[in-house]
């Protein structure tokens, strides 16, 4: 045993992607002594500009938005009490298909080994207990998603640590009651194509295929208030739209399939950190 914290790692695309899928396990650990430490591996440059202006728009700023982005993660990560944030500072890629997939700098672009060199660096430096990051379609198959799961994961090679490693998932029960609560608050949203609403259909697990299901119920206004600082995007977010207390409702569980572990802790389990403490 040593004097060094419990450590939690996670490695997020994009500044505000830190609280919808991990805001309430980042407050919870941290509020429990955990040292919590959260890479971001773009600079979300391709995020809406002042007045909710868009990526190709005229007044559109890609380093202007990166740079409100940046303070506005360092708010998020005030919030959710984290411990530490190392930004990788990639050119944020866009959605699939988009011209900014293929710009220099992009992370989408970048070798996975020169991304997962940099990580390992820091997973060197943090000797996390526990990462987390995206599954291998990047959970919605956004790229830079991918790229953040592929650097992670080659960087876990990299190093001799041997930490539990969790993808972030949704149980397809959530997914229902997701749908049902967006279409609740979104009545004039327009039905998605077949292809759109078959993609849909295969994000998440079903229950029965999650390891892990974490209740950070207690931190839910936290988290809300982390996605709330992401304000210039807030047209994009929208679990800010149904107030604290429906967002508690709806998002008070965090859940995550565990690919590696070396304690043996049963699942399902219901902590990450279960069998290290």
């Amino acid at each position: 045993m040593t004097n060094r914290p419990l450590t939690l790692m996670a490695v997020h695309a994009h500044p505000d992607d830190e609280a919808t899928g991990t805001g309430g396990v980042l407050a919870r650990y941290a509020a429990e002594g955990v040292r919590t430490v959260l890479v971001t591996c773009t600079d979300g440059r391709c995020g809406d500009g002042p007045g909710g202006v868009k990526p190709g728009d005229p007044g559109h700023d890609p380093a202007a938005v990166a740079l409100m982005r940046r303070q506005e993660l360092q708010d998020s990560c005030e919030v959710l009490k984290i411990s530490d944030l190392e930004m990788l500072d990639y050119a944020d890629s866009g959605m699939v298909g988009w011209p900014s997939n293929d710009a220099p700098g992009s992370f989408w672009r970048t070798p996975v080994e020169e991304g997962a060199a940099r990580l390992a660096e820091l997973m060197r430096h943090y000797r996390p207990d526990v990462v987390v990051t995206y599954d291998e379609n990047g959970f919605y198959g956004h790229p830079d998603h991918i790229q953040a799961h592929r650097i992670t994961m080659a960087a876990l090679e990299m190093t001799e640590l041997t930490p539990k490693v969790y993808w972030t998932t949704m149980p397809r029960s959530m997914m229902q009651r997701f749908g049902e609560t967006m279409r609740e608050f979104g009545e004039d949203m327009p039905e998605p194509d077949p292809a759109e609403a078959a993609a849909m259909a295969e994000i998440g697990l079903p229950d029965d295929e999650v390891t892990t299901w974490v209740d950070t119920t207690a931190f839910s206004g936290q988290k809300f208030d982390a996605l709330a600082a992401h304000a210039s995007q807030g047209e994009n977010i929208f679990f800010l739209r149904m107030g604290k207390e429906r967002f508690g409702e709806l998002m008070g569980m965090e859940t995550f399939v565990r690919v590696r572990d070396t304690t043996g802790a049963a699942v399902p389990e219901n902590d990450l950190f279960a069998g290290l403490r």
